[in-house]
């Protein structure tokens, strides 16, 4: 295979003086020994707003949700422009029909050596040949960078941290506690990058759609279990991708499952990701009462967003699905373990979040090397307590809105 050789990027524009805000100073290209400085990105909309843009989103699932508000707000500044969003494969269903992009780039398979070297050319050549003014990374990464860097665009504006601030010509400065860097909610994390482009404030109102065909994917299959027109339906999420850690015992699962069975007349479906059906079968397999395996065929994001959406509660753990929740206004109860929930915070009231203070937590560990003490302390009493709140709170408003309607 011929080798491509990338031209360098463009020039910078000429130096504007001033900065805004908690953006550091602005550095572009190298001239004549001499680092100059870009004008800043308020500076530059002051004269014209860049009719290419593309954004990189953040590679979690649950992260690119929390992105949701930020992404919203740069369609709502820029209406006219031509915005692309540059995402992992996996996470594409959660921004489809958002209607807040005009183009939708993935990043290449993660693999190692040459082919992902081959990878990232072949990505930034596509980036580079669509000519885009600015990009917009979301993420921390340093390939993000790299890659925007590679691909030739002016502008790139991102957080300087994690090695990549001389691939960056916006610079902006994270917040600092003693030294350290700061734990900021991601949705605000993502604000402030917004705000540094001119938007309105994003606020942290999660945003998500669904595509009719996985609604009714959904509904068919609801239907063919029985299910489809019954109250409550419950949905369980007992995996999380980011590693065992997070995941509270399956056995709990179908402990909570069996009561809201005989106690609240719900009906189960439980869930899987990749790899997670095993996990999903030993809940199902551990409760005395039936409930469904959707693990044949087990069901793509698309089809899962579509699933939260009818549902009446979410049962899970702190990880992606759990934000599907909150963007459709569904009750979600979510049992953390050696997460932050600072992090993840929104202004939510049908979330209850269920979390015990251990001496080694939180500790953000994938693998617990200790007796998992953090997850093992929720117990089964705390989270169905919970569950039959937000289930009783879904009955008082349906009762209420069926009250309110015109008798014939």
């Amino acid at each position: 295979m011929r080798a491509v050789k990338l031209r360098p990027p463009p020039r910078s524009p000429a130096p504007v003086a001033g900065e805004t805000g908690w953006a550091t100073r602005r550095h572009g290209v190298q001239r004549s020994g001499k680092d100059v400085p870009f004008p800043s990105v308020r500076a530059t909309l002051e004269q014209c707003a860049p009719r290419r843009i593309i954004v990189a989103l953040p590679t979690w699932v649950g992260d690119a949700v929390m992105a949701t508000p930020t992404l919203r707000a740069v369609r709502e500044r820029f209406p006219e422009a031509h915005i692309a969003f540059l995402v992992e494969a996996n996470a594409r269903p959660v921004i489809d029909s958002s209607g807040w992009m005009d183009e939708v780039l993935c990043w290449p398979p993660r693999e190692r050596g040459r082919r992902r070297r081959r990878g990232m050319v072949r990505l930034a050549w596509q980036i580079r040949r669509r000519e885009f003014a600015w990009a917009v990374l979301l993420p921390n990464s340093f390939r993000s960078a790299l890659l925007m860097r590679m691909a030739g665009v002016k502008r790139r504006i991102g957080y300087d941290r994690d090695g990549r601030g001389l691939l960056l010509t916006d610079r902006l400065r994270v917040k600092r506690e003693n030294g350290k860097i700061a734990v900021v909610p991601m949705v605000e994390y993502y604000g402030r990058i917004a705000a540094e482009l001119g938007c309105a404030p994003p606020g942290d109102r999660l945003e998500l759609f669904t595509e009719p065909h996985s609604d009714q994917f959904v509904h068919t299959r609801l239907e063919s279990l029985g299910i489809a027109d019954r109250h409550p339906l419950v949905v369980v999420n007992p995996g999380a991708n980011y590693g065992s850690a997070k995941q509270w015992p399956a056995e709990r699962f179908a402990a909570v499952g069996d009561r809201l069975l005989e106690h609240d007349g719900a009906s189960v479906i439980i869930t899987c990701g990749p790899g997670e059906e095993e996990l999903a079968r030993a809940v199902a397999k551990g409760m005395k009462r039936q409930a469904f395996v959707l693990d044949q065929p087990r069901g793509t994001l698309s089809q899962l967003k579509s699933l939260i959406k009818r549902c009446d509660l979410l049962l899970t753990n702190d990880t992606g699905p759990r934000h599907f929740a909150k963007a459709f206004a569904r009750p979600v109860v979510t049992v953390f373990g050696p997460t932050l929930q600072k992090l993840t915070d929104t202004d939510y009231s049908l979330e209850r979040k269920l979390q015990i203070e251990v001496d080694c937590g939180p500790c953000m560990l994938r693998e617990c090397p200790l007796d998992h003490r953090c997850m093992t302390g929720v117990s089964v009493d705390m989270v169905y307590h919970d569950c039959r709140e937000l289930l009783s709170k879904q009955n008082r408003d349906r009762e209420g809105a069926e009250g309110t309607e015109p008798r014939p």
